[in-house]
């Protein structure tokens, strides 16, 4: 039976929800590079981060925070880092008015498995687009499909070229189901 995959997104959608801001240093600068959490590769940043809330609601145990950073409820955090330890980083963070405990749930590999020809449609970046460090790389990926013999052992993933993508293994997706993971959102890829 061939292995599935889910892309895991925030649920924008429930009513009441809060949302969280833009993540911040120790000493309440915003964090130089937030992007960091969306590469499929380690954090630079190993320090205290702590994260507003920009619009009071109930808390997710999975909901993105600004630059869709994905927070994840400390519950969350460790049935990823017991499931797939060798694919994610998890980072403590504070959640301003929050007492429970909350993480940046970071995945660290990156896979090259984008199946151009039966995914909906993708664009590529071309020479007279202007941005000659991207010619050649996705600029957009509508109805992804992923080709899961080039998966490998990944249960939490980016997808090369395509990183704003968090895509999880069935066994993941129906982990957080069974644990009632609030916020999420899954789309088999």
């Amino acid at each position: 039976m061939p292995k599935r995959y889910f892309d895991l997104a925030d649920d924008i959608y429930l009513p009441g929800r809060w949302e969280l801001g833009h993540p911040l240093e120790q000493n309440g600068h915003q964090l130089e590079d937030p992007w960091q959490f969306r590469v499929g590769a380690p954090a630079r940043f190993k320090g205290h981060v702590r994260i507003p809330v920009k619009k009071p609601g109930t808390p997710l145990c999975f909901s993105h925070a600004a630059f869709s950073i994905p927070v994840v409820h400390v519950r969350v955090a460790s049935l990823l880092a017991e499931m797939a330890p060798n694919d994610v980083e998890i980072i403590p963070v504070g959640i301003d008015g929050h007492p429970e405990q909350f993480c940046i749930l970071n995945a660290t590999r990156l896979v090259r498995c984008i199946d151009d020809k039966v995914s909906g449609e993708v664009r590529y970046w071309k020479p007279e687009d202007g941005r000659p460090e991207k010619t050649g790389q996705y600029r957009a990926v509508y109805g992804m499909r992923i080709e899961p013999s080039k998966v490998g052992d990944a249960k939490v993933f980016r997808p090369w070229g395509w990183s704003v993508a968090l895509i999880v293994s069935e066994e993941i997706k129906e982990a957080l189901e069974r644990i009632g993971a609030t916020g999420t959102k899954f789309k088999e890829v």
